[in-house]
């Protein structure tokens, strides 16, 4: 707002040092706001300055640019930005052009700040951790999984893996305006507004937006994960509203959760529960209301840092544990392509771009094609004979394992489910529904795969 405000002043100043004035008159004719921006840094005000000399008047009025303008708009602000003139003088058109450049310097910065966002590692870029990757991947193309948990030591690029997901993330409908990120076709995961909508027979509009990837901080409050009354509706209008937080947001997107085993207990038991019926209900200070809340569960965490309650680790539908890369070759081309992308992330992400694309080609058409994949009825006996034989408790597991492998072959372009898709599943979803024994010494994904083979074979 400053840099707008500074940059009419100085235009302003400008004019009145090229034509001074002996009797002055109040600024006026300000231009009124333009529309149709919605989103970015905020503008207010105008300038009008009116200046006359004997029987010449120059005015300069610069009109309110925007409520708000975002980075992707920012060409139009050359023609919001309007000068009006009348009776000028020979040094009209360079005052003109100083104006006009001013503003094209703001366009120039409003540019750069979308280039200058924190850039984000590539996911093609990641090397090793096929595990962690391949558990991502399915739970994108298929978001009925339930989710992923990610354990390992530190140092081994967990988060940067998942956040670097964002790139990958394919387009979904959503109703335009909407804080729940409503389908306009599945009333289960339609907001109320929506829903009203639809039941009086309004129209609404629809827009293509990338899946949302949300951010649950560990200090966050149980208000701003839920969603609370609107303190500034109720002062300014008086009226009770409802204002959406993380799980609204994160509605058909991903919630990820960095350091999930240090999460507070009341903020699991949101999670549980949201996570459980696919609905947020809030009651606020006199306001009931419940909204859609299906999202892709992902949390990391270092196991040395503490357990994870047995609840929560359910509702992951699968577990990928992360180590340290231990061949030195792997290690130093690690440590290289991390000083690249340090030195120059625009660089390194362009070296990149055609295997990301390639990426995105590939989960757009397993997505497409997953309702078509097919599993033969006895692999589905053997998959639940091995649940059943490792005393896993619940369905849960036999549910995840069948649409894994489905989405598995859905990305490498099949129609069926062979053993051998199930065979690369199974211990990433049924590894952390194990009972634990203290005694044991064998990882929990070694006797999954010991079990998967005396069925199968």
């Amino acid at each position: 707002m400053a840099g707008i405000v500074g940059t009419a002043s100085a235009a302003a100043s400008f004019a009145s040092g090229l034509f001074p004035s002996h009797s002055s008159k109040s600024a006026s004719s300000f231009l009124p706001p333009a529309s149709g921006l919605s989103s970015g840094r905020k503008f207010y005000g105008g300038i009008g300055v009116a200046l006359n000399k004997g029987r010449f008047q120059f005015r300069v009025s610069i009109s309110n640019v925007a409520t708000e303008i975002s980075p992707a708009q920012s060409q139009s602000l050359l023609s919001s930005v309007r000068v009006n003139m009348t009776l000028g003088f020979k040094d009209l058109k360079f005052c003109t052009c100083n104006v006009l450049i001013i503003c094209e310097l703001q366009v120039q910065k409003l540019a750069a700040s979308k280039e200058s966002q924190r850039p984000v590692y590539p996911f093609a870029a990641i090397v090793g951790q096929d595990e962690m990757k391949l558990c991502l991947l399915l739970n994108v193309i298929d978001p009925k999984i339930g989710g992923v948990m990610i354990m390992g030591d530190r140092g081994t690029g967990k988060s940067t893996t998942v956040r670097s997901m964002v790139d990958l993330l394919p387009e979904i409908k959503v109703v335009s305006g909407d804080a729940f990120n409503s389908d306009p076709e599945d009333p289960e995961v339609q907001g109320p507004e929506v829903r009203e909508k639809l039941m009086r027979g309004e129209e609404f509009s629809v827009v293509f937006t990338k899946i949302n990837m949300v951010d649950l901080p560990l200090g966050a409050t149980e208000d701003r994960v839920c969603g609370t009354i609107d303190i500034e509706k109720a002062l300014t209008e008086g009226v009770k509203a409802f204002e959406p937080g993380l799980l609204a947001k994160a509605n058909r997107g991903i919630l990820y959760v960095d350091e999930v085993n240090l999460l507070d207990d009341h903020l699991v038991d949101v999670l549980l529960d949201s996570a459980a019926s696919g609905w947020n209900t809030v009651e606020r200070e006199g306001i009931s209301i419940s909204h859609p809340a299906r999202f892709i569960l992902i949390g990391s965490g270092n196991p040395e840092e503490g357990e994870l309650r047995p609840q929560l680790l359910d509702r992951f539908g699968m577990h990928a544990q992360v180590g340290t890369v231990k061949d030195a070759e792997l290690r130093v081309k690690i440590v290289e392509e991390r000083a690249r992308f340090d030195r120059n992330p625009k660089e390194f992400r362009e070296s990149y771009k055609a295997d990301q694309e390639k990426l995105q080609q590939q989960i757009a058409s397993a997505r497409s094609s997953l309702s078509a994949v097919t599993i033969d009825h006895d692999l589905r006996v053997k998959i639940s004979k091995v649940c059943a034989e490792l005393n896993v408790d619940g369905l849960r597991g036999d549910i995840v394992t069948n649409r894994a492998a489905r989405a598995l072959a859905a990305l490498k372009g099949k129609d069926t489910v062979d053993a051998e898709d199930i065979a690369t599943v199974i211990p990433n979803c049924l590894r952390h529904r194990l009972r634990k024994d203290p005694l044991e010494s064998i990882d929990s994904g070694l006797l999954v795969i010991e079990k998967f083979y005396e069925v199968f074979t």
